[in-house]
């Protein structure tokens, strides 16, 4: 499996903020947001546009590296909400952050 870099831009977090306008889980706006993986690196997630999303300190605590839909559950969260605000902004997102053609590699072939 192809190893997957954390490559979150300075940028990229900027806009991820502004998309959101607070905190992707519970919507508080007058705190400083931090960087969470909606997939959790202990669970094999990256700090990648597709999995980062602002949160405030309480819910990035509060979650851990639990898994984000059970935990948004748990803590009776709008989760239908948030999957498809994340889907929406990562789509935005996507089209002003193209991911990067793969890099061509050369394929040795042996005669024989």
């Amino acid at each position: 499996m192809k190893r997957v870099d954390h490559d979150l831009t300075d940028e990229q977090w900027g806009a991820l903020r502004d998309a959101w306008g607070g905190c992707a889980y519970c919507g508080v706006t007058d705190v400083a947001m931090q960087r969470d993986c909606v997939q959790a690196l202990s669970r094999g997630g990256r700090y990648t546009l597709d999995n980062i999303v602002p949160t405030c300190r309480s819910c990035n605590a509060s979650k851990c590296n639990d898994e984000v839909t059970g935990w948004l559950r748990r803590k009776k969260l709008d989760e239908r909400s948030f999957l498809l605000r994340h889907l929406e902004i990562r789509t935005a997102l996507a089209t002003r952050f193209p991911p990067p053609e793969p890099e061509a590699t050369d394929e040795i072939t042996s005669a024989g």
